[in-house]
């Protein structure tokens, strides 16, 4: 994929995920037997840029993996999706992201337990910083924030938008030149110590966000705009 015809760069964690679907999640020492099994590829910035790809738009992907079977079935999967991979650095001896998650059919909710594996955060090349230079947009989520303060510097001046995925925590978040912030209400609340989700937004607005679009599970989203 060649630098002019990159539309979004996306940065950061791209895992390898077992799904398990339980009636109901299990209590402390309890055992529920699981509705279905899958594997499938995780990660908030590895899974924007596979959804990205199903959009229509070419997307590359900027992570580190293992050089095992699940870093293995994590480039693989993101190339059948139509994710560029070439700015993937694969870690010899390293061991790579993974995730356990249980999906409770009853309560439409999910809970996660993530191993981050060995291979460290993303790595920028000369080649990769041009390709974020030259996209539309660069998406980033708490693994790649870290990545994107560094790079900055390096696309000022290109029209290239930020987009910051806000599900996890980033401590160091800074808001300010961030396109679109899209937190779950929770993470949100949480940056803001509990103010009322309409505060949160207008809060994050006035740091710097143009654009917030919380997450509210399996209520949809609820977004503003300065």
């Amino acid at each position: 994929m060649s630098t002019d015809t990159v539309d979004v760069v996306c940065i950061g964690l791209a895992t390898r995920d077992t799904i398990a679907q339980v009636p109901e999640h299990p209590p402390a020492d309890g055992r529920v037997v699981a509705m279905d099994l899958q594997r499938a590829g995780g990660g908030p910035a590895a899974t924007a840029a596979v959804a990205l790809a199903r959009l229509g738009h070419r997307a590359a992907f900027v992570g580190a993996v293992g050089d095992d079977a699940a870093g293995d079935e994590i480039r693989a999967s993101l190339t059948e999706e139509g994710v560029s991979v070439t700015d993937i650095t694969v870690v010899t001896g390293a061991r790579s992201p993974e995730s356990l998650i249980l999906v409770a059919s009853v309560a439409a909710t999910r809970s996660i337990t993530a191993y981050p594996g060995t291979a460290g955060p993303p790595r920028l090349s000369v080649p990769s910083i041009a390709r974020c230079a030259a996209a539309r947009w660069v998406h980033v989520d708490h693994v790649g924030y870290g990545v994107m303060k560094v790079l900055v510097p390096s696309i000022m001046g290109t029209g290239v938008r930020l987009s910051v995925d806000g599900g996890n925590p980033i401590d160091d978040l800074e808001l300010r030149g961030v396109t679109l912030y899209a937190p779950t209400e929770h993470a949100l609340r949480a940056r803001y110590e509990g103010a009322s989700l309409d505060a949160s937004i207008k809060a994050a607005l006035a740091e710097g966000a143009s654009t917030v679009v919380a997450t509210l599970g399996g209520h949809g989203s609820c977004a503003a705009t300065r």
